[in-house]
């Protein structure tokens, strides 16, 4: 990659990891699941307007919207808004890399490779140390929520695949367009007219400023410009050459999350958390890069085999446009 390029990759991961602080600013504000339907409702208008809707089965877009959109979205919110810290949440979401390696060998009936099995096992227990020692220190409960979103993600992940999009930054976009509606509808009934109705009406407050500043950093800053800038890098660049950008994704938003809010992550966390990432990157990387080390070498990142895919979000060649989607497993950013 040209030096100029790699800053771009760069300067996504950033972009992206600063999401989840982004969100925890905008969750001071909005009822977790009416910021769901925010996030993809100021995104679905110029989209219907502006972008010609993918060339792809109905059943798969509803498919990647309803998994990404609104499982993923829904359940990471509410366990941000449940207690779940900024920065380990961005480590937890990537579990959506096993499960979508997982889901991938059970509905799709692709082989799992033993390098991905370890991938899988390490990540999961990573996870589970997290889980436990968050039980026995904090609330559980944020936990379960956050890797209910990373699984919802996985759903998503196979249905863009499934997808097979010409263009996945379109996919990406008209995603955006199936969540609104039934969130909004889950927010009235969940949250209530009331709640829903004082976080509108005051969002132009000097008070709700941080909050829905967060909400436009997520949309315009983290969703539109980061998917835009790594689109075109895939475009230009071998996915494996791309994808190992994205791990640096938990790390910014770690960083960043103890620098805004001072929150900090202990030892057995800070392990456990390494072991995911270091999970997620053996099941992801291939065989020719391990032997020799590079990260720049010419295939995919992505897990080959749980996201290969041709479009959206998660999987690589057609979920290239995700951070997650170039791990091994993932796809969206939140």
């Amino acid at each position: 990659m040209q030096p100029r390029d790699r800053l771009l990759a760069l300067l996504v991961a950033v972009c992206w990891g600063l999401n989840f602080p982004a969100t925890a600013l905008a969750l001071q504000h909005f009822p977790p699941l009416l910021m769901v339907a925010l996030r993809f409702g100021i995104l679905a208008i110029p989209t219907l307007i502006l972008i010609p809707r993918p060339r792809v089965k109905l059943r798969w877009l509803v498919g990647t919207g309803l998994g990404i959109g609104v499982l993923q979205f829904s359940f990471l919110y509410l366990g941000m808004a449940a207690g779940m810290p900024a920065g380990l949440a961005s480590l937890v979401l990537q579990a959506s890399a096993p499960f979508t390696v997982v889901l991938a060998g059970i509905f799709l009936a692709e082989r799992i490779t033993r390098r991905q099995v370890i991938g899988v096992v390490l990540a999961v227990a990573g996870l589970g140390a997290i889980a436990v020692h968050r039980g026995e220190t904090a609330a559980l409960l944020p936990v379960v929520l956050t890797l209910a979103g990373a699984l919802g993600w996985a759903t998503g992940n196979l249905c863009s695949r499934q997808a097979a999009a010409p263009n996945p930054f379109h996919l990406t976009l008209w995603m955006s367009v199936i969540p609104p509606v039934p969130m909004l509808a889950i927010s009235l009934l969940v949250e209530g007219p009331q709640r829903i109705a004082t976080a509108l009406t005051t969002m132009f407050t000097w008070q709700a400023l941080p909050a829905v500043s967060g909400l436009l950093y997520i949309i315009v800053i983290a969703t539109v410009l980061g998917y835009g800038i790594w689109n075109g890098l895939l475009a230009r660049y071998p996915s494996s050459s791309v994808a190992p950008f994205s791990m640096l994704v938990p790390i910014v938003g770690v960083l960043s999350s103890w620098a805004m809010f001072g929150e900090r992550i202990d030892a057995i966390e800070a392990v456990a958390g390494a072991a995911v990432l270091a999970g997620v990157l053996v099941g992801s990387l291939p065989m020719r890069l391990r032997r020799t080390g590079s990260l720049g070498g010419p295939e995919a990142t992505s897990s080959e085999s749980a996201t290969t895919p041709p479009v959206e979000d998660p999987g690589q060649d057609d979920l290239r446009n995700s951070p997650n989607a170039h791990k091994g497993t993932g796809s969206q950013v939140p």
